[in-house]
């Protein structure tokens, strides 16, 4: 796919994810540690990967997280954001491209969840010069395998309507 559909379907998929984003922060989800959350927006990242590739994953991570943080008023959380949802594009993506027959979209999903909370903890240990927030790695991590099997599911499911359609080739 070249030109103006892609960067249709590009902004499309942006615009999806800058709305699952939105609404997941409406949502009346129980306080469990910081930085715990389903991370719906991952949905649109998985499949961008999967239609696309890594540039445009990255494409639409970034700029996913740069409107959502100036929509939801923080603006320092897209250092947040952008650190997780680069690390966990990566991760998918490489999972995907070489390892994709020996791992399902779930556990690349999970893999991506793990990561990006992985990249959050990171950022926040050098904005406030402190490696002991680690501390909340093992409720993040139970949290990512939760999320991200939810969002491997959903994935999987979605890519198989995109397929029938067919018409985003």
């Amino acid at each position: 796919m070249k030109g103006t559909r892609k960067l249709a379907l590009l902004a499309m998929l942006v615009s999806v994810a800058l709305v699952l984003h939105v609404v997941e922060s409406l949502l009346p989800i129980p306080h469990i540690a910081p930085g715990v959350k389903l991370g719906l927006a991952n949905i649109v990242s998985l499949m961008t990967i999967v239609i696309f590739g890594v540039k445009e994953a990255l494409a639409v991570v970034l700029l996913r997280t740069f409107l959502g943080s100036l929509l939801g008023g923080v603006p320092s959380n897209f250092f947040f954001s952008s650190a997780g949802g680069v690390l966990s594009t990566l991760v998918m993506y490489a999972m995907y491209r070489w390892a994709g027959t020996k791992f399902s979209l779930v556990g690349i999903s999970v893999a991506g969840a793990v990561a990006h909370n992985v990249g959050q903890l990171f950022v926040a240990s050098l904005i406030v010069e402190n490696f002991g927030l680690y501390i909340y790695l093992p409720i993040l991590m139970a949290s990512a395998i939760v999320t991200g099997i939810f969002i491997g599911f959903t994935v999987k499911y979605v890519m198989t309507l995109v397929r029938i359609n067919e018409n985003y080739q």
